[in-house]
């Protein structure tokens, strides 16, 4: 965490102590700053071309006013990584600057006279983004949860060492991927939330979302569960069922309301997403709000604005 010269409380206290504003879609920034994403390992390239637009990015969503900064390690896998004939060595070392840039966007908003406590939050993305072919919006890959706790743990064990604030277990499709998760986080060191990408009230693989979030109900590294990368008007009902289930804080960072297209590897239709739903939300139990896909720095001020003028 970057803050001003005051002692600041942990991440997990500050999410129980009030609502936090999470960052918007990582790569809708870097698009608009005119960066290609359409390659197989997205944001997680620039890791490897162009670090500063990341820091960039980064800076955007903290002087709009995020407290929560998501790092672009979303797609970035040793495996990944490997597909381009980077080494394991290189793999950690672009996983662990992915923490490293959050950390330096933090600094220098505070160098810009933001005054107030900022979080890094690193990103784990499921195992669906590793293979780049939109099966993290489906889950179900053919991969026992032993197998995806081995893959996740690898990855997390690097990120763990950076030294973010929690790992953010993200856009998760399915239970079982959901159980891998939480067995690979334990005994790091740092907390996470767990968050599920759903639809129609259930997980992207069909599941009752009690059942999801009881997962982490009884996991103490698990401080925060709740639900992104999907529609806006899925959010409020998961939060109840969240905030329900686990008696933990909720984080909801939906995307704009429009519609990923793998094939054609675009969004399509029409944002609903407004700063408006934001009172709800927390009235739901929803302790962390931000954006997700297609939610730029302009919508993460207008969270920010409703948030602190409660």
């Amino acid at each position: 965490m970057t803050s001003d010269s005051s002692p600041s409380p942990s991440f997990a206290d500050a999410l129980t102590a009030g609502t936090l504003v999470l960052d918007g879609g990582m790569s809708n920034q870097l698009r608009a700053a005119g960066h290609d994403l359409s390659d197989e390992l997205w944001s997680a390239r620039l890791l490897v071309e162009q670090p500063e637009a990341i820091t960039a990015a980064h800076l955007a969503y903290f002087e709009a006013g995020a407290d929560v900064a998501i790092t672009a390690s979303y797609q970035a896998t040793f495996e990944g990584f490997a597909r381009r004939g980077l080494s394991e060595e290189r793999a950690g070392e672009l996983l662990g600057l992915s923490v490293s840039l959050a950390r330096d966007a933090a600094r220098q908003a505070g160098a810009r006279g933001v005054r107030r406590p900022l979080w890094v939050a690193a990103s784990v993305g499921p195992y669906g983004a590793m293979l780049a072919d939109g099966s993290e919006y489906r889950g179900r890959y053919g991969v026992d949860v032993d197998g995806l706790e081995r893959f996740h743990r690898r990855r997390m064990e690097v990120l763990a060492a950076a030294g973010p604030d929690v790992l953010a277990l993200e856009t998760v499709p399915d239970v079982d991927e959901a159980r891998a998760l939480v067995r690979a986080v334990r005994g790091l060191g740092v907390p996470a939330w767990l968050s599920y990408s759903v639809a129609g009230g259930l997980t992207r693989a069909g599941q009752p979302l009690e059942e999801a979030f009881a997962v982490a109900a009884d996991a103490d590294e698990v401080v925060a569960v709740g639900v992104n990368c999907c529609a806006p008007q899925e959010v409020e009902a998961a939060v109840r069922v969240a905030a329900r289930v686990t008696g933990k804080p909720v984080v909801v960072y939906p995307n704009s309301g429009e519609r990923w297209d793998a094939a054609a590897r675009g969004w399509v239709g029409s944002s609903t997403f407004t700063a408006g739903a934001v009172a709800g939300w927390e009235r739901a139990g929803a302790r962390g709000v931000g954006g997700c896909c297609r939610v730029g720095p302009e919508a993460i001020a207008e969270i920010a604005a409703t948030v602190r003028s409660a």
